[in-house]
């Protein structure tokens, strides 16, 4: 068994963070992923949300993030093996691509669920 080591630790740190680093800045999709969790995280201090909707709303911008970050992974990695098109190569793109639009609904639904209310209570 390998021994542990807090600098090899330290370093899978590093590393994850150069990904999140990369995907942010590289992707557009992210971008407006921060755009919305931006929006979001404001929503949720003006109307004071409760603690529970606030693990609602934490949970779906990090999966949704977490879904991107897939994605990206998965499309980078086919565009290795891949490089010239091949339908299957793009079935691979489209299901990862489809992960992440399913997480957006997800947490589009939650949105709604947690920020309706409140909004309705201004009328």
């Amino acid at each position: 068994m390998a021994k542990f080591s807090f600098a090899k630790r330290g370093k899978s740190f590093v590393y994850a963070w150069r990904g999140i680093v990369s995907l942010v800045s590289n992707e557009h999709n992210a971008w407006i992923h921060c755009v919305a969790a931006v929006v979001t995280v404001t929503a949720g201090f003006a109307f004071g949300i409760s603690r529970v909707e606030w693990i609602a709303v934490v949970i779906c911008i990090a999966a949704v993030f977490a879904a991107e970050a897939f994605n990206t992974a998965v499309e980078r990695l086919v565009d290795i093996v891949s490089p010239d098109y091949d339908r299957r190569a793009g079935a691979v793109k489209d299901v990862a691509a489809g992960a992440v639009l399913l997480t957006a609904i997800g947490a589009a639904v939650v949105g709604l669920l947690v920020f309706v209310p409140h909004i309705a209570a201004l009328f």
